[in-house]
């Protein structure tokens, strides 16, 4: 062999060691999983907002069999994704056990849709210099409103689980049964659940959910009937075990609570004050027979005239002639607020604010806004404080006090004041 040929053997051989190294370089690059390869999104890094669509498609719920337990464990809510519209924030550094930077957040996780629970405090934004973060406000707030509404929420829910936390220690550890979640109304193109609140604008909060559904081009077009008996909502518990947890784990959770004793006399006036086709053969001439000494024939056969008094007499009744109604029955016990856990929680007093402030969370149309008009009974004033104040001074202190200790925590949870001095 000459030593040209060797040569010419050598440089082919080193040629063909390249190109089987090349060729496993690419094989070894395109077996990566490209999430692995892309840089994470760390703490502090600023992002932007994309506008956020409704859902139409589901992703399927949990395949898992076992009692339904409320969710305890879910990713941090960071509302950098779900600032008012148009607004741009900073994601504050969190804790190292909030979010692990070396673990791959599974698609599911990422896809939630997850509100308000904890929020970034304004003294943190202001830590990582983001001077400019809450320089676009919602569109209806001023400047640094909605700011004000965030941390009014902040405090709503640090109350409401304080609460929980020394009453009711054990509630987290229940199951969620479809009795805990039969007053929760589902909106599934937002993925907003609504736990219905009798007299604290529930009506009204039914009208915008059937308007986010499509199913209704305006509120004004929606007719009482249609709202309360009709089937167009659908309710959390006609979905099976799965869809419920699915639901409850993913979706936005909210309600609206109102100061218990304006709400017990602005239903005792409703139910009671006007014409009942209901209320009055099945409440009322229960309360009368039971509660007023030589009731007339006429009020015993039509239930119609019952008092204040008469109606919390019934009420603090251990042994009442007939059963509770959700129009004065507790929020504790309508909605379950220690055993699921609401990313939003309106009151009634500020419902103009939180409202629309809701709305702009969840991306609802621009020109949706939670309508002001009475659903019933137009012309009578609605019940204010001083009206509520009038109505329980037509009893006793004792009576006062029971009604207050019936209330309780609802009065707690929801942080209201005494309505009398004398309270305690």
């Amino acid at each position: 062999m000459t030593p040209r040929a060797g040569t010419m053997r050598l440089a082919c051989m080193f040629s063909s060691i390249l190109l089987f190294g090349a060729a496993g370089l690419l094989l070894f690059i395109s077996l990566q999983d490209p999430t692995e390869l892309a840089p994470r999104q760390l703490p502090g890094i600023k992002f932007s907002i994309r506008p956020q669509q409704p859902y139409n498609d589901l992703p399927p719920g949990s395949s898992q069999d076992g009692d339904l337990k409320a969710p305890t464990e879910k990713v941090p809510r960071d509302l950098s994704s779900r600032a008012p519209r148009g607004s741009r924030l900073l994601v504050p550094d969190r804790p190292q056990a909030q979010l692990n930077v070396g673990t791959r957040l599974r698609p599911r996780q990422r896809r939630r849709r997850l509100l308000i629970k904890k929020m970034p405090a304004a003294t943190a934004i202001q830590a990582n210099g983001s001077a400019g973060a809450l320089a676009r406000p919602a569109p209806w707030a001023p400047d640094g409103h909605w700011v004000t509404l965030h941390h009014s929420q902040q405090e709503r829910k640090r109350v409401m689980q304080e609460a929980c936390a020394k009453y009711r220690a054990s509630s987290s550890r229940r199951a969620v049964t479809p009795r805990h979640v039969s007053r929760i109304f589902v909106e599934d193109r937002h993925r907003v659940l609504y736990c219905e609140v009798p007299k604290a604008g529930c009506s009204n909060w039914k009208r915008v959910l059937m308007v986010l559904a499509g199913l209704a081009s305006a509120t004004a077009d929606i007719q009482h009937d249609t709202v309360h008996y009709g089937s167009a909502l659908k309710r959390l518990d006609t979905f099976n075990r799965q869809g419920i947890l699915h639901r409850l784990s993913t979706y936005t959770k909210m309600l609206f609570v109102r100061e218990p004793f304006e709400r017990l006399v602005s239903a005792f006036r409703d139910k009671f004050e006007h014409p009942n086709s209901y209320y009055h053969p099945v409440f009322g001439k229960a309360i009368l027979a039971r509660y007023r000494a030589n009731a007339s024939r006429e009020a015993l056969r039509t239930g119609s005239g019952v008092r204040f008094p008469e109606f919390v007499q019934y009420l603090l009744d251990v042994r009442r002639p007939v059963g509770m109604d959700i129009h004065w029955d507790h929020v504790s016990r309508l909605c379950s607020p220690c055993l699921i856990d609401y990313d939003f929680v309106g009151k009634f007093e500020s419902m103009e604010d939180d409202a629309n402030f809701f709305l702009s969370l969840i991306r609802a149309p621009r020109n949706l806004t939670f309508p002001r008009f009475k659903d019933r009974h137009s012309q009578e004033a609605r019940t204010t404080a001083h009206i509520a104040h009038q109505y329980f001074t037509q009893l006793s202190a004792l009576q006062r006090q029971r009604t207050y200790d019936f209330y309780y925590m609802d009065y707690l949870m929801f942080n209201y004041s005494k309505p009398f001095a004398d309270l305690y």
